[in-house]
C-alpha cells in the first residue's frame, strides 16, 4: 500500500509542530506507521480547530458579559446614584456573597424570581441525592453482609480444603506403604517359589517320588478331605443298626460289615495322612 507524499509531508510538518526545538522520536517509517501518523494529524487539526473554535466563542460572550455588566453598571448610577465603591465593607461583603450565590446557583440574574426556582431546584436535587445515598447505604449494607457471608464461607472452605489435604496426605502415605509392603511381599512369594522349584528339582535329582511333592500334596489333603466328607453317611449308617433290636444275628453281620468297610476307610485315611507327614 502507497502513501501520497503529501501525506508524508504532512506529518513531518505535524510533527516537528508538535515536538518544536525537541529532537522528533525514531520510529519505523513504512506505509502503515506514515498513513496512523497521517491520520492522527488530521485528528488533531480538527480538535485544535474545534477548541479554537469554543475559545473565541468564550471569549465573545465574555465580551457580552462585560458589556451587558457596564450597561447594568451604568444604569444603576443614573438611577439611584448608587456605585459599588460607595458600599461599606459589609455591603460590599453581601454584594459578593449574593453574586457568589447567583454564579453558584446559575441564574440569569439576582432577583428573587430566579433565586427561588434555582433554591427550588437545589432542594430537589439535593432531596434525589440523598435519596440516592440511603439506597447506597442499602446496597452497601446488603454487600458487606454478603462480603461477610463470603468470608465466612471463604474460611470455612480454606480449612476443609487444608483437612482434605492433610487427609490425601495420609492417604497417599498409607497407599505407599502399601505399595511397598506389596512389592516386598511379591518379592518374597517369588523368593519362596524360587526356592520350592529349587528344593523340587533337588529332591527330584535324588530320586524322591513325584506323589510326595508340594502339588501332590494338596492333591491328597483335598482328596482325604473328600474321604472324611464320605465317612460321615456310613459312621450315620453304622449307627442305624446298632439302634436294631430284632434279629440280632442279621445285625451282628451287618455291624461286622460295616466296621470292615469302617476299618478299610480309616486305613486308607491313615496311610494317606502317614504319607502327607512324610
Amino acid at each position: 500500500m502507497e502513501v501520497p507524499e503529501e501525506a508524508e509531508e504532512q506529518v513531518a510538518a505535524w510533527l516537528k509542530e508538535v515536538f518544536g526545538d525537541h529532537p522528533i522520536p525514531q520510529y519505523e517509517v513504512n506505509p502503515w506507521t506514515t498513513q496512523t501518523l497521517h491520520h492522527l494529524s488530521e485528528r488533531n487539526r480538527v480538535r485544535d480547530r474545534d477548541v479554537y473554535l469554543v475559545i473565541e466563542d468564550l471569549k465573545q460572550k465574555a465580551r457580552e458579559y462585560e458589556s451587558e455588566a457596564k450597561h447594568l453598571q451604568d444604569l444603576l448610577l443614573e438611577s439611584v446614584n448608587f456605585s459599588p465603591a460607595n458600599l461599606s465593607s459589609t455591603g460590599s461583603m453581601y454584594l459578593n456573597a449574593l453574586v457568589d450565590s447567583a454564579v453558584a446557583l446559575e441564574t440569569k440574574d439576582t432577583s428573587l424570581a430566579s433565586f427561588i426556582p434555582a433554591v427550588n431546584d437545589l432542594t430537589s436535587d439535593l432531596f434525589c441525592t440523598t435519596s440516592k445515598n440511603e439506597e447506597i447505604k442499602l446496597e452497601l449494607a446488603k454487600l458487606e453482609k454478603n462480603l461477610t457471608a463470603t468470608l465466612v464461607l471463604e474460611k470455612r472452605l480454606q480449612e476443609a480444603l487444608k483437612k482434605a489435604e492433610l487427609h490425601l496426605s495420609t492417604e497417599r502415605a498409607k497407599v505407599d506403604n502399601r505399595l511397598q509392603n506389596m512389592d516386598f511381599l511379591k518379592a518374597k512369594s517369588e523368593e519362596f517359589r524360587s526356592g520350592v522349584r529349587a528344593a523340587e528339582e533337588q529332591l527330584s535329582a535324588r530320586g524322591m517320588d513325584a506323589s510326595l511333592s508340594h502339588q501332590s500334596l494338596v492333591a491328597l489333603s483335598e482328596k482325604l478331605a473328600e474321604l472324611k466328607r464320605q465317612t460321615i453317611p456310613l459312621k450315620k449308617k453304622l449307627e442305624s443298626y446298632l439302634d436294631l433290636m430284632p434279629n440280632p444275628s442279621l445285625a451282628r453281620v451287618k455291624i461286622e460289615e460295616a466296621k470292615q468297610e469302617l476299618d478299610t476307610v480309616e486305613a486308607e485315611l491313615t496311610k494317606k495322612v502317614n504319607m502327607m507327614e512324610l
